[in-house]
Formats: structure tokens, C-alpha cells, sequence
């Protein structure tokens, strides 16, 4: 195939989504190139003894070589990629990595251009899929236990009375030194530490030992650390621990009653207390069912329409992964130059997640336009102003940060995964 500068052009394909193009322009396109270069190059030349504009074609070359043939290159090399990539209806995702040699003279010049491309999806099988869907009911058991778990944040510590051994549940300060092979080591020594007995805190066997023993007292005891221990010098072997139990409490939980109410400005009796218990307990099952629902609806998917999806993709969403998890270290308090370190080490592990993100994003909007869904500026603006409520923001100062900070498009397009995921459900056999 030739292009209209006159290039022979080959296309192999890498894979579905990836192409090596190869190109062999004439010699004569080549000069003609190369002679408007130095034409262009000669207009600004500054070289002793000439006028600007009048420099000889040999001095130039002399001097401006280089200047001159990365023009003519950056040139041909443009012009022949686009022609090809319109003749052959190709969409690139991503800048081509380019490989040439160079100039030479009298020669074709030769150079390829490898290319990402859009994948081509045709989605199949997205109605009519067979699926489970839980029951969202809230019972009183697990209203009893969100109650508990209140009980447990307004709970109090209390000595433990007289003489008493310590039991599991109870809340010790203690002391201890570690050693490995008889060697006292400050990595397993610590003064003042806090442990609730039972808690599983700290290796199997530790927590246990502390059992029976009163305020004041030591014990000396060796437990085996676990063979996936995160410091492999101490994993699977014996370590031996003296342990000073220097204080000893026990968590007072409040009785359920109407003291324990006033503490929520909101409710007048325990009875209006359990009512927003069960209505929130209700929305946080309903979401996770949902969400349980939508991961088995995209399970299925991707089964039924396997296709490979371009690196350029991949590493965009790695990217974001990266700076989101960086983002969340900063706000738990780490520096941002080691939470930048972190998220870069995580790099590879972020791989397969981002893979399968990219790949359904990529399904969605087929199914999307397959059944002409599509997002209306009023949905935009209904999920705008229901943020913002949710917020006590007023609508137009929400949307006005939205367009501010190029969120809009974002918004459409995860509404638009929002609609296409219900239309997937409405079509469904669900049990």
C-alpha cells in the first residue's frame, strides 16, 4: 500500500488492540523534504561572514545537519502516520513509539510507528442474565448489635477491683523485652503498651500467657512466631518475652436506657434511637446488596465478552490508583513525599484491578451505545443538587466547583455506567 506521500506502507498486527505500521518513503519525497528543512533553517542561520537568509547550502549542512534532518524526519514522519492511520481507519489511544534511523542519503528513508488503538467491542449476552440477588431485611439481632457497638464507644475503663487475675477483655499497660537466641532486641521490647487480652492483637500464644497474672507481677514465656511473620528473621522461631503487667482495667459498658440516649442530641427515647438504627441499617444492607448484585452482573460480563484493552488504558488507571491512595495516606497523616513512595511500590499490584476497571468502562459505554443510552444535562443537574443537599450546600455554588474543577464529564460518565448497569438489571432474571 502507498500513501499519498508516496510511502509503502506494511500493518502487522501485534494484538488486537496494538499495530506496527512500517514505512518506506522514496528518496525523492525524502529530499524534497530535507530541501525545504534547509530552506526553513537557512531563514535564521547566523553564521560569520554570511547575511541572514544567504548562507550556502554546504556550510549549512556543515553546521546545521542535525537541525535540518530532525525537521525533515518530524515532517515525513507526521504527515505518512496520519495518511496511514485515516486510510487504514485506525484510532489511536495514545502517541506511537517511533523507531528510525535517520537520513541517509540516496535512500528510502525507513521508520515504523507501533500504535495502540481503540479495541473494538461488540457486547454480547447482557440480557436475560441469570442472578441471585439477597434478601436487604434488617432483623432486631442486628439492631441489638449496631446497639452494642454504640455501647461499646461510650464505654468507660475502671480498675480492676483488689487482687483480682487478669482475665480476657480486661485493658493492660505493660512492659516487655524480647529475646531472640538469648540476644535482648529493642524491635520486640516496648514499655507502656496497651492490649486488650483476646484481642489477637499481638502473635498467638502472647496474649494468652498474660492470663492469671495481677497488677505488678513479671512472667517470663516463650512462644513460637508465625512462619508468615513480616520480619522474616523472627518467623517460625521461638522468642522468649519477660512481661511486667503494670496496670490492669476493665471496659464499664453504659445500660441501655434513657441516660444512655441523651447522649444523641437527636432522639427523644431509646424506642426513636432503634427506628434511625434500623432505617440506616437498612440503607448500608441495601448498598452492599447492590453493590454484591452489580459485581456478579460485571463477573459475568466480562466472562461473556473477553477482549484485550490497550497498556496506554492500563497505566492512566494505575496512575489514578496511585494518586488516590496517595491522597488518602496524606489525609491518615502520612508526608507526602512517603505516601508518594508508597503508592509508587504499589505500582504492580494495582495491575489487575485496573485491567478489569478499564475493561468494564470499556464494555458499559458499548452496551451504551448499542441501546442509545444516554445521560441529559437534567440528570446531571438532579445529581448535583441531591449532592449538594446531602452537603447543606446550595446547588449552584456545587455545580459552579463541578465545572471549576472538570468534574462534569466525570459525572456523566459514571451516571452513565449507573444507567446502563439498571438497564442490564431491568433485563435480568433475578431469583
Amino acid at each position: 500500500m502507498t500513501s499519498g506521500t508516496g510511502a509503502a506502507i506494511k500493518v502487522e498486527e501485534i494484538s488486537p488492540v496494538k499495530k506496527k505500521i512500517s514505512f518506506e518513503i522514496p528518496w525523492e519525497e525524502v529530499k524534497k523534504e530535507l530541501d525545504a528543512a534547509y530552506r526553513t533553517v537557512g531563514k535564521k542561520a547566523r553564521v560569520k561572514g554570511f547575511r541572514p537568509g544567504k548562507t550556502p547550502r554546504h556550510i549549512l549542512e556543515t553546521y546545521y545537519r542535525q537541525d535540518a534532518e530532525g525537521e525533515a524526519v518530524s515532517n515525513l514522519v507526521q504527515r505518512s502516520f496520519e495518511e496511514a492511520i485515516e486510510a487504514n481507519s485506525l484510532l489511536p489511544v495514545a502517541r506511537p513509539q517511533i523507531e528510525q534511523n535517520g537520513i541517509e542519503a540516496e535512500k528510502s528513508f525507513i521508520y515504523s510507528a507501533t500504535v495502540e488503538l481503540e479495541p473494538v467491542v461488540d457486547p454480547q449476552g447482557y440480557t436475560g442474565l441469570e442472578l441471585q440477588k439477597e434478601e436487604a431485611s434488617v432483623t432486631d439481632q442486628d439492631v441489638d448489635a449496631r446497639l452494642e457497638e454504640l455501647r461499646n464507644m461510650y464505654s468507660s475503663l475502671k480498675d480492676v477491683e483488689g487482687d483480682r487475675p487478669v482475665q480476657i477483655g480486661d485493658f493492660l499497660l505493660i512492659d516487655f523485652e524480647g529475646k531472640h537466641g538469648g540476644e535482648t532486641r529493642k524491635e520486640l521490647t516496648e514499655t507502656g503498651f496497651r492490649i486488650e487480652v483476646g484481642s489477637k492483637r499481638l502473635v498467638p500464644g502472647f496474649e494468652e500467657a498474660l492470663i492469671g497474672l495481677r497488677k505488678g507481677e513479671s512472667k517470663e514465656f516463650t512462644v513460637r512466631f508465625p512462619d508468615d511473620y513480616h520480619v522474616k528473621e523472627f518467623a517460625g522461631n521461638d522468642i522468649t518475652f519477660n512481661v511486667t503487667v503494670q496496670d490492669a482495667k476493665i471496659k464499664v459498658l453504659p445500660d441501655l436506657d434513657e441516660n444512655f440516649v441523651k447522649n444523641f442530641n437527636k432522639y427523644e427515647n431509646l424506642e426513636a434511637l432503634k427506628t434511625d438504627l434500623r432505617k440506616s441499617l437498612e440503607e448500608e444492607k441495601g448498598a452492599a446488596v447492590k453493590a454484591k448484585l452489580q459485581k456478579a452482573i460485571l463477573d459475568k460480563l466480562l466472562e461473556k465478552n473477553p477482549f484485550e484493552v490497550p497498556e496506554a488504558y492500563v497505566e492512566r488507571q494505575i496512575f489514578n490508583m496511585m494518586i488516590e491512595y496517595q491522597r488518602r495516606m496524606v489525609m491518615n497523616g502520612m508526608d507526602p513525599d512517603s505516601a508518594a513512595n508508597v503508592a509508587a511500590n504499589l505500582h504492580d499490584q494495582f495491575r489487575e484491578e485496573a485491567t478489569r476497571m478499564v475493561r468494564t468502562a470499556i464494555l458499559l459505554q458499548r452496551i451504551a451505545e448499542k441501546e442509545s443510552l444516554a445521560v441529559s444535562d437534567k440528570d446531571i443537574d438532579d445529581r448535583i443538587r441531591e449532592t449538594a443537599s446531602r452537603y447543606g450546600r446550595d446547588f449552584e455554588s456545587m455545580k459552579d466547583s463541578y465545572e471549576k474543577d472538570n468534574l462534569i464529564d466525570r459525572l456523566r460518565d459514571q451516571l452513565l455506567e449507573e444507567i446502563t448497569l439498571a438497564f442490564i438489571e431491568s433485563r435480568a432474571n433475578i431469583k
